[in-house]
């Protein structure tokens, strides 16, 4: 008897590995099994199903794509405690790196919480196998008082309902972040409804744990040894656009991207833009000479 298919053309097989906690973490390979790997890490209250078939079906056509779930979120297993902890993030990423065997030349791609997770792998297990970062609309840092962390109105709107465990208070308050995620909805109906889901399955307690630490990594991107391409819409608010332009400010080889106008989700604004935007970035490692310093605003 055959096995049932687990994938899908877009998100690729079903595979796990195994955090140092004993967390069973959960993601999907796509993509040319010798081409450049490009790691996916989604934000707070989302899962490798955020990117969008599109999207990942695009990418999979120039990368090696592995789309994690992080731990608390999609199918991956969501512990009762550890999430104050940057050794299990850090150890999760290095677990998938494990599992695929990536030893060399990958790319993190973080949005929104998916930042701070892209850090917390780097301080604790450095650039050995990172040839550059991609952050997204993302956070660097947490914690009261820390610029590389600063949120927009929409999720200050949304704190502390969010975290609540009644529905009708739940649901009202992430209704608050309105079209943060994809811009205006026209059009992009059924993308809305996918990530207001995920949000909505994400555990309460997971997502009130995810806020209930502290932890600067602002040393760590002044001391990158490797790019960074930093894009971060204008008008974000959910993470705030100063701290997407905080962390290009001290990342030696930061690159940055600035979207006018644009919200949390600039892939899920313009997938065209932002696979043109990250191809480039990713394709261009390779080349001699990056300067820090370039800046797009439009």
């Amino acid at each position: 008897m055959s096995k049932p298919d687990t994938s899908t053309p877009a998100a690729g097989p079903v595979r796990q590995a195994t955090g140092i906690d004993g967390a069973n973490i959960v993601y999907r390979v796509s993509g040319d099994p010798a081409a450049r790997p490009l790691i996916l890490l989604h934000g707070w209250a989302q899962g490798s199903a955020c990117w969008g078939e599109g999207l990942l079906a695009d990418l999979a056509e120039r990368y090696r794509v592995v789309a994690v779930d992080l731990r608390g979120h999609g199918y991956s297993d969501a512990p009762s405690d550890g999430y104050d902890d940057p050794k299990n993030w850090a150890g999760d990423v290095a677990a998938v790196l494990a599992a695929e065997d990536i030893t060399a030349d990958a790319v993190l791609l973080g949005w929104s919480y998916g930042g701070l997770v892209i850090c917390d792998y780097l301080a604790e297990h450095g650039t050995g196998a990172v040839a550059g970062i991609v952050l997204v609309g993302a956070i660097t840092s947490i914690g009261r008082g820390e610029a590389g962390g600063r949120v927009g109105t929409a999720m200050r709107a949304a704190i502390p309902g969010a975290m609540a465990e009644e529905p009708r208070v739940a649901i009202k308050a992430l209704g608050s972040f309105g079209n943060a995620l994809t811009g205006p909805t026209e059009g992009k109906g059924t993308e809305a409804q996918a990530l207001f889901g995920l949000t909505l399955s994400t555990r309460p307690r997971v997502r009130a744990a995810l806020f209930d630490r502290a932890v600067a990594h602002d040393d760590l991107l002044r001391s990158l040894d490797i790019p960074a391409f930093v894009l971060h819409g204008t008008q974000d608010t959910v993470v705030d656009v100063s701290a997407g332009r905080h962390a290009a400010e001290l990342i030696p080889t930061a690159v940055a991207s600035y979207w006018d106008g644009v919200d949390h989700g600039p892939f899920v604004a313009d997938p065209q833009r932002f696979l043109t935007e990250v191809t480039e970035f990713v394709n261009g490692l390779s080349l001699p000479g990056r300067q820090k310093g370039v800046v797009i605003e439009t």
